[in-house]
């Protein structure tokens, strides 16, 4: 990435600015803006996440907002209330108090001298949530949201579930915010009742993954902050942008589709980053292209960004199977509007002999489907970071422990764009079960990677809401709605739908240990196909990467990042364990010494469903002069059929001796899971 710093504006930083909330709480905020602000006020832009401005997020946002800041913009990042230096504690995600204090921020904002009153929210993963979130309650100060990696659905496409399943990632993500939760304000920011605030949040943070296991369906508490329950309660324009490799790609469709306000979608190659930092490549000039999209809202300037396609995507080419890419091949497409007329449906059926097109169904006796638990082992991470090889690698292990449907090979390229759907009838032999199906495109020496998958919960197939056991033996027919896709199957290659029982570790398993009856004959594949388009050749490319200088740092302690299997031949047991270390850094201009290191360790024993173990353990650290506190968190989640049992630890520490220790063990009964 390009660094620039020749603005068109000079800029100033202020590095700690308390802005009061209602109540007499006091959030911190970090702001960027041109040094003549308060005689030529600019339009403000508010990104509003928990991840501590003075330390932890220090070298993405001096990235971003002085950038902005130099081309006429206030960038300002508030730390949410109990996190960083922001007084209170954080206990859970998105909760009402979170989304009033973004209210009252944005009303601060667009009374300060320097501000036009104009005000946009921009945020990747967190900030993109609360960012919709925010623009829901219609607050006069905001015109226009940039959301990245979020969703309009808490339940259906986040962290936590998918397709009524429980996602791995819910005891992984809750086991880093357990660890954020922990770290104490910065006293040379706050002031003397550091320590007080420390331990209240030690105190009161709580335990979120037992709060997200208890609703195990799609309660009011997941409602809660999805903006899908009424879209059109989002009354400003809206910027949309996601990756194929990131886990909230699909909400950018919806929120095409169902949004009532301006709005544009952007997904390319990347996992959960900001595009222009974006992996796998290739990033974009995310930076430029958002200034034309503040420029239209904020300031009224014609930049021609409105005039674009609705919609653009990477369409990806065929390429090897492989648990991280630096680059993925192929190019951008366009849609002028969402859903395209264009896209066209073909359906397939699940027959003995393959994918084949048309025909009249059969009535054959139906085919066995017990996957081993392993079979998602090659599966990758829910949410790829593209730190260390967290996507799905070569999945042939995976199709031999499922039921596959292969086309015979393409005579001529295919290219999808959109859900994939299959249609199953198939039975269960047990009252719970689950069903994993993954499309793929297979080469001719056999090679299999994936594409796009999904899964679901068979108690879920007609509601989220309202589960409903299966009767064991008897026939369903279900829907199963896999990630939007566009990509490319070249000629000679083979399309290939894998259907699966099992999916550990991306999802946990059934209570107990399922065979399905898969009726293939009366089940269909639906494609996406799109036809080639005008629109692809006329649009405008991107400018490369750039951004501001970064932060000076010093690296102290390398980054570790890796995922190991390791099989047990004796006990028949297999463990994935993930390193997922930042190292230590030395932050030059503050003196402060910050470490984040993670490790992570999911293990199954044979066919035993409820040997099922999820633990993570991290260990966060700050160091200066005479400020040095740690602390460690440690989690497990394991299993019987009728409950899940979490273990939990938290230790902190101040200048080796430790100061604080709580410990959780909590069952938790299964519904429907």
């Amino acid at each position: 990435m390009h660094t620039r710093s020749d603005w068109p504006r000079a800029v100033r930083e202020l590095e700690n600015v308390w802005i009061p909330m209602p109540d007499g709480c006091h959030l911190a905020a970090r702001i960027w803006l041109p040094e003549d602000a308060e005689a030529h006020p600019v339009p403000a832009i508010l990104e509003y996440i928990p991840y501590r401005k003075a330390d932890l997020r220090t070298k993405e946002d001096s990235i971003n907002h002085p950038y902005y800041a130099g081309h006429g913009y206030a960038g300002v990042r508030v730390d949410i209330r109990g996190s960083g230096e922001s007084e209170g504690v954080l206990t859970d995600e998105y909760t009402q108090q979170e989304l009033d204090d973004g209210l009252a921020i944005l009303s601060w904002i667009a009374a300060q001298p320097w501000c036009t009153g104009r005000v946009g929210i921009m945020g990747i993963s967190w900030g993109g949530f609360n960012g919709l979130q925010i623009a829901a309650l219609q607050p006069p100060e905001l015109y226009a949201v940039l959301t990245v990696c979020s969703t309009d659905d808490r339940y259906a496409d986040d962290v936590h579930y998918m397709g009524g399943c429980m996602l791995i990632d819910n005891v992984s993500w809750a086991g880093v915010m357990f660890a954020h939760n922990s770290c104490p304000p910065d006293p040379r920011l706050f002031g003397d009742g550091w320590r007080d605030d420390w331990f209240q949040r030690l105190r009161d943070s709580g335990l979120w993954l037992e709060t997200w296991s208890s609703h195990q369906a799609r309660d009011d508490f997941w409602r809660h902050g999805s903006v899908c329950e009424d879209f059109s309660a989002i009354r400003c324009p809206v910027y949309a942008v996601s990756g194929w490799a990131d886990g909230y790609s699909n909400s950018v469709f919806r929120l095409m589709q169902h949004l009532d306000v301006p709005r544009k979608g952007l997904v390319g190659p990347w996992s959960h980053k900001y595009p222009h930092l974006g992996q796998p490549g290739p990033a974009i000039g995310f930076l430029q292209d958002t200034l034309r999209w503040w420029d239209h809202w904020l300031k009224n300037e014609a930049t021609g960004i409105m005039d674009e396609p609705q919609v653009r995507v990477w369409m990806q080419d065929s390429i090897r199977p492989a648990t991280r890419y630096a680059e993925r091949p192929g190019r951008w497409i366009g849609e002028n509007e969402w859903p395209s007329p264009r896209i066209e449906d073909r359906q397939l059926r699940l027959t003995r002999n393959g994918l084949e097109d048309g025909g009249t169904a059969g009535t054959s006796e139906p085919l066995l489907c017990q996957s081993p638990l392993r079979t998602g082992l090659s599966a990758g991470k829910w949410c790829s970071y593209s730190a260390g090889p967290d996507m799905p690698g070569d999945q042939r292990e995976a199709d031999g422990d499922s039921l596959c449907f292969d086309t015979e090979p393409l005579s001529e390229a295919v290219e999808i764009f959109g859900p994939p759907v299959v249609e199953l009838v198939l039975a269960s032999d047990q009252p719970e079960a689950q069903v994993a199906v993954r499309l793929c495109d297979v080469a001719p020496d056999g090679a299999s990677t994936r594409v796009t998958y999904g899964v679901l919960n068979l108690s879920h197939r007609d509601s989220h809401t309202e589960p409903a056991s299966l009767v064991p033996g008897e026939a369903y027919r279900v829907r199963v709605q896999l990630n939007e896709i566009a990509q490319n199957f070249p000629a000679g290659h083979r399309i290939r739908v894998s259907v699966s029982s099992n999916y550990w570790p991306l999802i946990w398993p059934s209570p107990d240990a399922t065979a399905l009856s898969l009726w293939s004959e009366v089940s269909t594949l639906t494609l996406p196909v799109r036809p080639p388009s005008e629109v692809d050749r006329q649009l405008p490319g991107f400018a490369p990467p750039e951004g501001a200088p970064h932060v000076s740092m010093t690296e102290i302690e390398a980054e570790a990042t890796n995922w190991s299997l390791h099989y047990d031949f004796d006990a028949n047991a297999h463990t994935l364990e993930v390193d997922d270390s930042e190292g230590i850094f030395h932050i030059d201009a503050t003196g402060t010494d910050v470490q984040k290191s993670g490790y992570e360790r999911y293990r199954i024993e044979g066919d035993d469903v409820n040997s099922a173990q999820a633990e993570t353990f991290w260990r966060m650290g700050f160091f200066r002069d005479d400020w040095r506190v740690n602390t460690e968190t440690w989690t497990r989640m394991s299993c019987t059929s009728e409950a899940f049992r979490i273990e939990a630890t938290l230790r902190a520490y101040e200048h080796g001796e430790l100061v604080y220790e709580h410990d959780w063990d909590r069952l938790i009964p299964r519904r429907n899971l």
